[in-house]
């Protein structure tokens, strides 16, 4: 019997591990299941440019897994019993179970409303395609000089916020910013995200927490009420939920514990990657959910499945920073350097140079996905007779 690995979301990290898997294990020794709710790829990184009225290119999985071997599901993972070593899925067809082997936890996550009342009925979020969609049709609709609020000033407020401002320049956009504006920044970067907010008109709220959200308005820890024909949340993520309700080591938010090879440190044949897991980076500091984590938590993740399976060598690929990206509208952009552990440092790149390094960086985690065995030296390896792993999984640094 084919050893089963089944690999949960198609995101960045999961479309990627599924396919180097595919081209790390030979086909007759293993069955990949790439279970997915949408049939074709989100370039996740991309969902200000959607909801600012962009067009993305369609990405189709039945194209980019052509000839891979990998079995492809589209169904929503409706629930997992890690004991029992099943998944439940449901599509319009009905429900029913994958029994699997090995498992790839990649379900990632979705938008944090803090709990701040308002939010879920009132406020609009870009961390997933239908958000972004819903986003993009309000904000067609609006009239000139309507006010729009971006709450969060981390990398996703300050995109969403600079693009919308740039493709609508009539309306009055505004960003909610808890601390000081890019207060993670170098003086360099700072300096720069103020100079293009102010070009573009934005306004913004510096030390600004939002206790409420309403259909027009958007209450602030000081009483204020700033006007809001639309409210934009991106005041950070949270993951999915089904991973809390199994019987897997979790995290106070519900990540999945793992160790330096992306293995879940309390159910052996199961890896957890990207914004799902709990991984420890340079410094023993968590990695932060993002995209420039995610991936080479994919490629460590199935390289040390692959390896485990066929009795190689562990991967040792410690996972580490090198910069922030930040996309500021269509021209304009901040590159901003940092160190291993994402701390930022003097140097960082601005205006046009660094709007093509940051679209040069996004088509290149586009095409990752799809062509996720670059890099490799070896494929299609056969499996060695499967033993009890008796090996201990605990934390390491990544």
């Amino acid at each position: 019997m084919k050893h089963r690995i089944v690999v949960l979301g198609a995101g960045y990290t999961g479309a990627i591990a599924a396919g180097r898997l595919a081209r790390r294990l030979h086909g007759a020794d293993v069955a990949i299941t790439l279970v997915n709710a949408e049939p074709d790829f989100v370039e996740r990184v991309r969902m200000h440019q959607l909801a600012a009225g962009q067009d993305l290119r369609p990405r189709p999985f039945r194209e980019m897994f052509a000839g891979t071997g990998v079995r492809l599901t589209f169904a929503e993972v409706t629930g997992i019993d890690v004991d029992g070593r099943t998944v439940t899925v449901t599509d319009p067809d009905g429900t029913r179970e994958l029994a699997w082997d090995s498992l790839v936890y990649a379900l990632g996550s979705g938008w944090n409303t803090h709990g701040i009342p308002g939010t879920a009925e009132h406020a609009h979020d870009i961390t997933g395609r239908p958000g972004a969609l819903r986003l993009r049709e309000r904000l067609a609709g609006l009239r000139a000089g309507a006010p729009v609020v971006v709450v969060g000033g981390g990398l996703t407020g300050l995109e969403a916020a600079t693009e919308i401002a740039e493709a609508r320049p009539d309306l009055d956009v505004s960003l909610a910013a808890r601390g000081a504006l890019g207060d993670w920044l170098s003086p360099k970067g700072r300096g720069h995200v103020r100079k293009v907010c102010a070009g573009l008109g934005i306004t913004v709220h510096e030390h600004t927490a939002v206790t409420a959200v309403a259909a027009d308005h958007v209450t602030t820890a000081d009483g204020r009420r700033v006007p809001a024909a639309v409210t934009v949340w991106t005041t950070g993520f949270a993951v999915h939920p089904l991973a809390k309700a199994t019987t897997l080591e979790v995290t106070g938010t519900g990540q999945i514990v793992v160790d330096g090879t992306m293995r879940s440190v309390s159910h052996p044949d199961v890896y957890a990657i990207g914004d799902a897991a709990m991984a420890m980076g340079p410094g023993d500091k968590p990695l932060r959910m993002s995209c420039a984590s995610g991936t080479p938590a994919a490629w460590q993740g199935a390289d040390a499945l692959a390896a485990r399976l066929t009795g190689t060598k562990l991967p040792d690929m410690p996972i580490r920073y090198f910069n922030q990206c930040i996309s500021l509208g269509r021209r304009n952009g901040l590159i901003q350097y940092v160190t291993a552990d994402d701390r930022a440092v003097r140097a960082a790149l601005t205006g046009r140079a660094a709007a093509v390094y940051k679209e040069l960086i996004c088509k290149g985690a586009a095409w990752s996905v799809a062509h996720p065995a670059f890099g490799l030296l070896t494929r299609n390896r056969r499996l060695t007779p499967r033993r009890p792993d008796t090996s201990p999984a605990t934390p390491t640094s990544a």
